[in-house]
Protein backbone atom coordinates (compact mmCIF):
# COMPACT_ATOMS: atom_id res chain seq x y z
CA UNK A 1 0.00 0.00 0.00
CA UNK A 2 1.10 3.85 -0.58
CA UNK A 3 0.99 5.85 2.39
CA UNK A 4 -1.20 3.29 4.53
CA UNK A 5 -3.99 3.17 1.58
CA UNK A 6 -5.07 0.62 -0.58
CA UNK A 7 -3.64 0.81 -4.51
CA UNK A 8 -6.85 0.17 -6.88
CA UNK A 9 -5.76 -0.54 -10.35
CA UNK A 10 -8.14 0.10 -13.12
CA UNK A 11 -8.13 -1.25 -16.30
CA UNK A 12 -9.76 0.96 -19.03
CA UNK A 13 -12.33 -1.57 -20.70
CA UNK A 14 -13.16 -1.11 -24.31
CA UNK A 15 -12.30 2.48 -25.26
CA UNK A 16 -15.29 2.89 -27.72
CA UNK A 17 -17.97 2.59 -24.62
CA UNK A 18 -18.67 4.39 -21.50
CA UNK A 19 -15.75 2.83 -19.34
CA UNK A 20 -13.20 6.06 -19.91
CA UNK A 21 -16.10 8.59 -19.21
CA UNK A 22 -16.82 6.26 -15.76
CA UNK A 23 -13.59 5.97 -15.02
CA UNK A 24 -12.39 9.76 -14.89
CA UNK A 25 -16.06 10.51 -13.67
CA UNK A 26 -15.03 8.61 -10.50
CA UNK A 27 -11.74 9.42 -10.26
CA UNK A 28 -12.96 13.12 -10.28
CA UNK A 29 -13.87 12.72 -6.74
CA UNK A 30 -11.61 14.27 -4.01
CA UNK A 31 -13.41 12.00 -1.63
CA UNK A 32 -11.79 8.98 -3.18
CA UNK A 33 -8.35 10.18 -2.51
CA UNK A 34 -9.26 9.70 1.26
CA UNK A 35 -10.12 6.10 0.74
CA UNK A 36 -7.42 4.57 -2.15
CA UNK A 37 -4.87 5.47 -4.63
CA UNK A 38 -6.34 5.01 -7.85
CA UNK A 39 -3.70 3.20 -11.22
CA UNK A 40 -5.42 3.29 -14.52
CA UNK A 41 -3.81 1.28 -16.87
CA UNK A 42 -4.38 3.25 -20.02
CA UNK A 43 -1.73 5.96 -21.80
CA UNK A 44 -1.44 9.68 -21.39
CA UNK A 45 -2.56 10.21 -24.61
CA UNK A 46 -5.74 8.15 -24.43
CA UNK A 47 -6.61 10.00 -20.60
CA UNK A 48 -5.85 13.31 -21.96
CA UNK A 49 -8.48 13.01 -25.23
CA UNK A 50 -11.02 11.58 -22.70
CA UNK A 51 -10.44 14.47 -20.18
CA UNK A 52 -10.79 17.06 -23.11
CA UNK A 53 -14.27 15.19 -24.45
CA UNK A 54 -15.45 15.44 -20.95
CA UNK A 55 -14.42 18.95 -19.74
CA UNK A 56 -12.47 17.79 -17.21
CA UNK A 57 -9.86 20.31 -17.65
CA UNK A 58 -9.06 20.34 -13.66
CA UNK A 59 -8.60 16.81 -13.82
CA UNK A 60 -4.80 16.67 -13.01
CA UNK A 61 -3.29 12.85 -13.32
CA UNK A 62 0.60 11.53 -12.65
CA UNK A 63 1.56 9.40 -15.80
CA UNK A 64 4.24 6.74 -14.78
CA UNK A 65 6.00 3.83 -16.90
CA UNK A 66 7.57 2.54 -13.48
CA UNK A 67 4.82 1.42 -10.90
CA UNK A 68 6.89 1.82 -8.08
CA UNK A 69 7.17 5.83 -8.74
CA UNK A 70 3.37 6.01 -7.19
CA UNK A 71 1.82 9.25 -6.86
CA UNK A 72 0.00 8.60 -3.34
CA UNK A 73 -1.36 11.83 -3.83
CA UNK A 74 -3.50 11.91 -7.04
CA UNK A 75 -4.82 9.18 -9.84
CA UNK A 76 -1.95 7.56 -11.98
CA UNK A 77 -2.24 6.94 -15.46
CA UNK A 78 0.26 3.42 -15.94
CA UNK A 79 1.16 3.52 -19.68
CA UNK A 80 0.97 0.77 -21.01
CA UNK A 81 0.90 2.03 -24.86
CA UNK A 82 2.43 4.78 -26.98
CA UNK A 83 0.90 5.24 -29.90
CA UNK A 84 -2.70 7.43 -30.77
CA UNK A 85 -5.44 5.06 -30.98
CA UNK A 86 -8.34 5.39 -33.08
CA UNK A 87 -11.61 6.15 -31.14
CA UNK A 88 -14.48 5.66 -33.27
CA UNK A 89 -17.01 6.14 -29.92
CA UNK A 90 -20.17 3.59 -29.88
CA UNK A 91 -18.31 0.93 -32.48
CA UNK A 92 -17.20 -2.66 -31.90
CA UNK A 93 -13.92 -2.72 -33.39
CA UNK A 94 -10.41 -4.61 -33.16
CA UNK A 95 -8.70 -1.49 -32.01
CA UNK A 96 -11.41 -1.19 -28.88
CA UNK A 97 -10.71 -4.67 -28.30
CA UNK A 98 -6.68 -4.33 -28.82
CA UNK A 99 -5.95 -1.97 -26.22
CA UNK A 100 -8.90 -2.76 -23.80
CA UNK A 101 -6.62 -6.06 -23.96
CA UNK A 102 -3.33 -4.73 -23.52
CA UNK A 103 -4.88 -2.52 -20.29
CA UNK A 104 -6.31 -5.82 -18.51
CA UNK A 105 -3.18 -7.83 -19.27
CA UNK A 106 -0.77 -5.22 -17.92
CA UNK A 107 -3.28 -4.41 -14.81
CA UNK A 108 -3.48 -8.16 -13.61
CA UNK A 109 0.55 -8.89 -13.98
CA UNK A 110 0.42 -5.66 -11.74
CA UNK A 111 -2.08 -7.13 -9.21
CA UNK A 112 0.00 -10.66 -9.71
CA UNK A 113 3.32 -8.51 -8.60
CA UNK A 114 1.46 -7.11 -5.92
CA UNK A 115 2.28 -3.63 -7.04
CA UNK A 116 -1.49 -3.11 -6.79
CA UNK A 117 -3.77 -4.49 -4.00
CA UNK A 118 -7.17 -4.74 -5.71
CA UNK A 119 -8.28 -4.67 -9.48
CA UNK A 120 -11.61 -2.97 -10.36
CA UNK A 121 -12.24 -3.68 -14.16
CA UNK A 122 -14.21 -1.59 -16.66
CA UNK A 123 -16.71 -3.23 -19.34
CA UNK A 124 -14.99 -4.73 -22.69
CA UNK A 125 -16.95 -5.91 -25.52
CA UNK A 126 -15.86 -9.80 -25.60
CA UNK A 127 -16.50 -10.10 -29.92
CA UNK A 128 -13.77 -6.99 -30.23
CA UNK A 129 -11.51 -8.83 -26.75
CA UNK A 130 -11.44 -12.47 -29.10
CA UNK A 131 -10.69 -10.89 -32.68
CA UNK A 132 -7.48 -9.03 -30.88
CA UNK A 133 -6.64 -12.62 -30.11
CA UNK A 134 -7.98 -13.03 -25.97
CA UNK A 135 -9.50 -16.27 -25.56
CA UNK A 136 -11.50 -16.58 -22.94
CA UNK A 137 -15.10 -15.73 -22.91
CA UNK A 138 -14.71 -13.17 -20.57
CA UNK A 139 -12.96 -11.33 -17.48
CA UNK A 140 -14.30 -14.27 -15.12
CA UNK A 141 -12.65 -17.34 -17.01
CA UNK A 142 -9.43 -15.61 -17.63
CA UNK A 143 -8.68 -13.86 -14.23
CA UNK A 144 -9.41 -17.88 -12.80
CA UNK A 145 -6.56 -18.56 -15.11
CA UNK A 146 -4.13 -15.97 -13.67
CA UNK A 147 -5.59 -15.05 -10.63
CA UNK A 148 -5.40 -18.81 -8.83
CA UNK A 149 -8.35 -20.40 -7.04
CA UNK A 150 -11.73 -21.38 -8.32
CA UNK A 151 -13.47 -18.33 -9.67
CA UNK A 152 -17.20 -17.57 -8.44
CA UNK A 153 -19.17 -14.85 -10.60
CA UNK A 154 -21.13 -12.84 -7.53
CA UNK A 155 -23.54 -9.88 -7.80
CA UNK A 156 -23.50 -7.50 -4.85
CA UNK A 157 -25.74 -4.57 -4.06
CA UNK A 158 -26.17 -3.90 -0.17
CA UNK A 159 -27.84 -6.99 1.15
CA UNK A 160 -28.77 -8.93 -2.10
CA UNK A 161 -26.12 -11.29 -3.31
CA UNK A 162 -26.11 -13.32 -5.92
CA UNK A 163 -23.90 -16.13 -7.16
CA UNK A 164 -24.09 -18.22 -10.48
CA UNK A 165 -22.94 -22.18 -10.87
CA UNK A 166 -23.03 -21.26 -14.20
CA UNK A 167 -21.30 -17.97 -16.19
CA UNK A 168 -21.07 -17.61 -19.68
CA UNK A 169 -22.59 -21.14 -20.79
CA UNK A 170 -24.81 -21.27 -23.57
CA UNK A 171 -28.21 -22.45 -22.52
CA UNK A 172 -28.52 -25.45 -24.07
CA UNK A 173 -25.06 -26.49 -22.35
CA UNK A 174 -26.10 -25.34 -18.55
CA UNK A 175 -27.86 -29.11 -18.04
CA UNK A 176 -24.35 -30.68 -18.68
CA UNK A 177 -22.79 -28.23 -15.49
CA UNK A 178 -25.43 -29.11 -12.74
CA UNK A 179 -24.15 -31.89 -11.14
CA UNK A 180 -24.20 -32.71 -7.17
CA UNK A 181 -19.94 -32.30 -7.38
CA UNK A 182 -20.44 -28.51 -9.12
CA UNK A 183 -23.20 -26.96 -7.03
CA UNK A 184 -22.07 -28.32 -3.73
CA UNK A 185 -18.47 -26.81 -4.77
CA UNK A 186 -20.44 -23.46 -5.87
CA UNK A 187 -21.97 -23.31 -2.02
CA UNK A 188 -19.00 -23.60 -0.29
CA UNK A 189 -17.44 -20.95 -2.53
CA UNK A 190 -20.31 -19.06 -1.86
CA UNK A 191 -20.91 -19.83 2.06
CA UNK A 192 -16.53 -18.98 2.10
CA UNK A 193 -16.63 -15.62 0.44
CA UNK A 194 -19.65 -14.32 2.60
CA UNK A 195 -17.69 -15.14 5.75
CA UNK A 196 -14.43 -14.17 4.44
CA UNK A 197 -15.21 -11.71 2.30
CA UNK A 198 -18.16 -9.87 3.61
CA UNK A 199 -17.72 -10.73 7.32
CA UNK A 200 -20.94 -12.31 8.00
CA UNK A 201 -20.36 -14.97 10.68
CA UNK A 202 -23.04 -17.47 10.01
CA UNK A 203 -24.77 -16.80 6.60
CA UNK A 204 -27.98 -18.32 5.64
CA UNK A 205 -27.72 -19.63 1.67
CA UNK A 206 -30.30 -20.17 -0.63
CA UNK A 207 -30.15 -22.45 -3.30
CA UNK A 208 -32.53 -22.08 -6.71
CA UNK A 209 -33.47 -24.99 -9.09
CA UNK A 210 -32.60 -25.34 -12.38
CA UNK A 211 -35.93 -25.97 -13.91
CA UNK A 212 -39.62 -24.42 -13.58
CA UNK A 213 -41.32 -24.55 -10.32
CA UNK A 214 -37.96 -26.42 -9.41
CA UNK A 215 -38.47 -29.57 -11.26
CA UNK A 216 -41.50 -29.64 -9.22
CA UNK A 217 -40.99 -33.54 -7.79
CA UNK A 218 -39.46 -34.82 -11.50
CA UNK A 219 -42.16 -33.56 -13.29
CA UNK A 220 -40.52 -31.01 -14.95
CA UNK A 221 -36.88 -31.99 -15.21
CA UNK A 222 -34.87 -34.21 -12.51
CA UNK A 223 -31.86 -32.14 -12.22
CA UNK A 224 -33.35 -30.73 -8.91
CA UNK A 225 -33.68 -34.72 -7.55
CA UNK A 226 -30.59 -35.85 -9.19
CA UNK A 227 -27.92 -33.21 -8.31
CA UNK A 228 -29.79 -30.07 -6.49
CA UNK A 229 -30.99 -31.25 -3.54
CA UNK A 230 -27.96 -33.57 -3.31
CA UNK A 231 -25.79 -31.14 -2.92
CA UNK A 232 -28.09 -28.91 -0.25
CA UNK A 233 -28.43 -32.07 1.97
CA UNK A 234 -24.33 -32.54 2.06
CA UNK A 235 -23.38 -28.63 2.89
CA UNK A 236 -27.18 -29.06 4.97
CA UNK A 237 -24.29 -30.87 7.77
CA UNK A 238 -22.15 -27.90 9.02
CA UNK A 239 -24.39 -24.94 7.15
CA UNK A 240 -27.57 -22.75 6.70
CA UNK A 241 -28.41 -23.62 3.24
CA UNK A 242 -31.82 -24.07 1.76
CA UNK A 243 -33.79 -24.74 -1.16
CA UNK A 244 -34.51 -25.29 -4.12
CA UNK A 245 -36.28 -22.53 -4.69
CA UNK A 246 -38.48 -22.06 -7.66
CA UNK A 247 -37.00 -18.29 -9.08
CA UNK A 248 -40.11 -16.64 -9.94
CA UNK A 249 -41.62 -17.34 -7.19
CA UNK A 250 -38.03 -16.94 -4.98
CA UNK A 251 -37.82 -13.27 -6.09
CA UNK A 252 -41.65 -12.21 -6.81
CA UNK A 253 -42.29 -12.84 -3.32
CA UNK A 254 -38.99 -11.09 -2.21
CA UNK A 255 -37.47 -13.81 -0.14
CA UNK A 256 -34.25 -13.11 -0.95
CA UNK A 257 -34.05 -10.07 1.86
CA UNK A 258 -34.28 -13.35 3.76
CA UNK A 259 -30.83 -14.70 2.74
CA UNK A 260 -27.27 -13.31 3.07
CA UNK A 261 -26.72 -15.17 -0.35
CA UNK A 262 -28.77 -16.66 -3.27
CA UNK A 263 -27.14 -19.15 -6.13
CA UNK A 264 -28.60 -19.38 -9.14
CA UNK A 265 -27.87 -21.97 -11.63
CA UNK A 266 -27.22 -20.00 -14.91
CA UNK A 267 -26.39 -16.57 -15.49
CA UNK A 268 -29.72 -14.96 -16.44
CA UNK A 269 -31.85 -16.82 -13.96
CA UNK A 270 -29.46 -14.95 -11.54
CA UNK A 271 -28.57 -11.95 -13.77
CA UNK A 272 -32.12 -10.76 -14.74
CA UNK A 273 -33.85 -10.39 -11.25
CA UNK A 274 -30.41 -8.83 -9.60
CA UNK A 275 -30.47 -6.14 -12.60
CA UNK A 276 -34.05 -5.32 -11.92
CA UNK A 277 -34.08 -4.85 -8.34
CA UNK A 278 -30.49 -3.22 -8.12
CA UNK A 279 -29.33 -1.95 -11.66
CA UNK A 280 -27.06 1.00 -11.67
CA UNK A 281 -25.48 0.67 -8.23
CA UNK A 282 -24.65 -3.26 -8.25
CA UNK A 283 -21.40 -4.80 -8.45
CA UNK A 284 -19.78 -7.75 -10.32
CA UNK A 285 -17.41 -9.48 -7.91
CA UNK A 286 -15.28 -11.96 -8.70
CA UNK A 287 -14.86 -14.06 -5.35
CA UNK A 288 -12.93 -17.38 -4.78
CA UNK A 289 -9.91 -16.26 -6.11
CA UNK A 290 -6.56 -15.08 -4.55
CA UNK A 291 -7.02 -11.70 -5.49
CA UNK A 292 -9.66 -9.26 -5.51
CA UNK A 293 -11.64 -7.87 -8.59
CA UNK A 294 -14.35 -6.14 -9.30
CA UNK A 295 -16.32 -4.52 -11.79
CA UNK A 296 -19.58 -2.38 -12.51
CA UNK A 297 -22.74 -4.49 -12.79
CA UNK A 298 -23.08 -3.03 -17.00
CA UNK A 299 -21.21 -3.76 -20.16
CA UNK A 300 -19.92 -0.91 -22.82
CA UNK A 301 -23.40 1.19 -23.78
CA UNK A 302 -22.46 2.18 -27.02
CA UNK A 303 -25.69 3.56 -27.21
CA UNK A 304 -24.61 6.18 -24.77
CA UNK A 305 -21.32 6.24 -25.87
CA UNK A 306 -19.55 9.77 -26.34
CA UNK A 307 -22.81 11.49 -24.92
CA UNK A 308 -21.59 12.65 -21.70
CA UNK A 309 -24.48 10.96 -20.10
CA UNK A 310 -23.69 7.99 -18.53
CA UNK A 311 -23.96 7.53 -14.91
CA UNK A 312 -20.96 6.44 -13.17
CA UNK A 313 -22.53 4.59 -10.19
CA UNK A 314 -22.08 1.45 -10.42
CA UNK A 315 -18.24 1.96 -11.31
CA UNK A 316 -17.98 4.09 -8.15
CA UNK A 317 -19.65 1.42 -6.30
CA UNK A 318 -17.41 -1.49 -7.67
CA UNK A 319 -14.02 0.87 -6.43
CA UNK A 320 -15.87 0.96 -2.60
CA UNK A 321 -16.72 -2.96 -2.95
CA UNK A 322 -12.87 -3.43 -3.85
CA UNK A 323 -11.58 -1.66 -1.14
CA UNK A 324 -14.05 -2.85 1.40
CA UNK A 325 -13.83 -7.00 0.99
CA UNK A 326 -9.65 -6.47 0.84
CA UNK A 327 -10.44 -4.89 4.34
CA UNK A 328 -12.57 -7.65 5.55
CA UNK A 329 -10.39 -10.34 4.08
CA UNK A 330 -7.26 -9.19 5.64
CA UNK A 331 -8.98 -8.21 8.67
CA UNK A 332 -10.38 -12.51 8.64
CA UNK A 333 -6.74 -13.63 7.94
CA UNK A 334 -5.48 -11.49 10.77
CA UNK A 335 -8.13 -13.12 12.78
CA UNK A 336 -7.60 -16.63 11.32
CA UNK A 337 -3.33 -16.28 11.52
CA UNK A 338 -3.99 -15.31 15.87
CA UNK A 339 -6.68 -17.20 17.18
CA UNK A 340 -6.86 -17.15 20.80
CA UNK A 341 -5.27 -19.76 22.63
CA UNK A 342 -7.98 -22.09 24.22
CA UNK A 343 -8.13 -22.71 28.00
CA UNK A 344 -10.84 -24.52 30.12
CA UNK A 345 -12.50 -22.64 32.59
CA UNK A 346 -11.53 -24.29 36.17
CA UNK A 347 -14.65 -24.44 38.01
CA UNK A 348 -14.03 -22.64 41.59
CA UNK A 349 -14.79 -24.50 44.70
CA UNK A 350 -17.18 -22.76 47.10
Amino acid sequence: MVENKIVVGISQGDLNGIGLEIILKTLSDPALAELCVPVLFSSQKTVSYFRKMLNLEEFNFNPLRDLNQINGKKPNVYICYEEEVTIEMGKATLSGGKYAKLSLEAATQALIDKKIDVLVTAPINKHSMQEAGFIYPGHTEYLGEKLGGKPLMLLCSGDLRVAMVTGHVPVKNISQYINTETVLMKINQLHDSLVKDFGIRKPKIAVLGLNPHAGENGAIGDEEINAIIPAINIAKENKMVYGPYSADGFFGNNTQSKFDGVLAMYHDQGLIPFKTLAFGGGVNFTAGLNFIRTSPDHGTAYEIAGKQTADESSFREAVYAAIDIYRKRNLMEEISANPLAFSPIKKERG
